[in-house]
């Protein structure tokens, strides 16, 4: 297997106030996990800036120019109570955009099988008109319409494994029956969305809420019972991993006890059905994790099955 990995420094640049869960660190730690001798051969390359047009896949015009309107000259600026902006923030979103789309350019020109995505601010929660969750605009639903129109496929999976649900995914693909969108999640937990019963207008959202404190059995089982399945009967052309590790034991904001095995057997068992139905096309994009070590391990055994297939 061909790995490639994005990351770029404007990353860091998006600022948040201190003590915010979603920081730059976050990114420190998963490049300090990489640099690893066992990650020699991972392919490095520099996320490049994404067209802003692109954008309007997924959000209308007004919207982001509210975003764009928030966007502070200085300091920090709060969208709601859980999202800022700072001066880079709009750069930064632009290159998470960037890196995302770069990453199915890559597995539909056979440049490489799978692709692993380290930016921020992340995106599962931005809705059509709405940011939240620390997410500004909504990087896999980008992706998933790039994926459409620049290479004509015809159905894209998205597999959401943060333990938040990803909402914004939810409300942009909910009437949409080339987009499947299945999620693992704690529930009840923010931001309240995610029960089994929203499907969609088309059957294609597929939701399996975890209970607090569940663990790595009640969770593979879900994924196999709910998400696989789904997978295998949508037969995709390509799966984007909306990539949380926040369902990892040690983090600070859910209740759900993944060890790092888990994310490891979750990410080879999406690696399976790339192969059976998408010629292995696979792009992760990182979303939350925010226990620096637990993040950290997690998108390290991540980043080593993609490479080891």
């Amino acid at each position: 297997m061909t790995t490639r990995f994005y990351t770029h420094d404007i990353f860091l640049d998006h600022q948040t106030p201190p003590g915010h869960p979603e920081r730059a660190d976050r990114l420190r730690a998963i490049n300090e996990a990489l640099q690893d001798d066992s990650f020699e051969k991972l392919e490095r390359t520099e996320a490049p800036c994404g067209d802003p047009e692109t954008i309007r896949y997924a959000h209308p015009e007004g919207y982001i120019e509210r975003v764009i309107a928030q966007v502070p000259e200085t300091g920090i600026a709060r969208i709601d109570a859980d999202t800022c902006v700072s001066p880079k923030s709009y750069d930064a979103a632009l290159h998470a955009i960037g890196a995302a789309d770069a990453a199915v350019d890559d597995v539909f020109a056979g440049r490489c099988d799978n692709v692993f995505v380290a930016a921020r601010p992340p995106g599962h929660h931005a809705e059509k008109n709405r940011a939240m969750g620390f997410c500004l605009f909504n990087n896999a639903a980008i992706a998933a319409r790039h994926a459409q129109k620049a290479h004509n496929a015809e159905r894209i999976a998205i597999v959401d494994w943060d333990v938040h649900h990803g909402n914004g995914t939810q409300d942009i693909f909910w009437d949409d029956p080339s987009v499947l969108y299945c999620s693992t999640h704690q529930m009840p937990l923010y931001p309240g969305t995610g029960a089994k019963n929203q499907t969609g207008e088309h059957g294609t959202i597929c939701n399996a809420p975890l209970n607090p404190h569940d663990a790595g059995e009640q969770f593979r089982e879900a994924f196999r019972e709910r998400v696989l399945s789904a997978i295998d009967a949508f037969r995709p052309d390509l799966i984007i991993i909306s990539a949380g590790f926040d369902a990892h034991h040690r983090d600070p904001l859910a209740e759900i006890n993944l060890t790092e095995d888990d994310f490891d057997w979750a990410t080879g068992k999406l690696m399976d059905a790339a192969s059976r139905h998408a010629e292995n096309r696979l792009v992760s994009l990182l979303e939350g994790g925010y226990d620096l070590k637990g993040l950290a391990s997690s998108a390290s055994v991540h980043v080593r099955r993609l490479m080891q297939g």
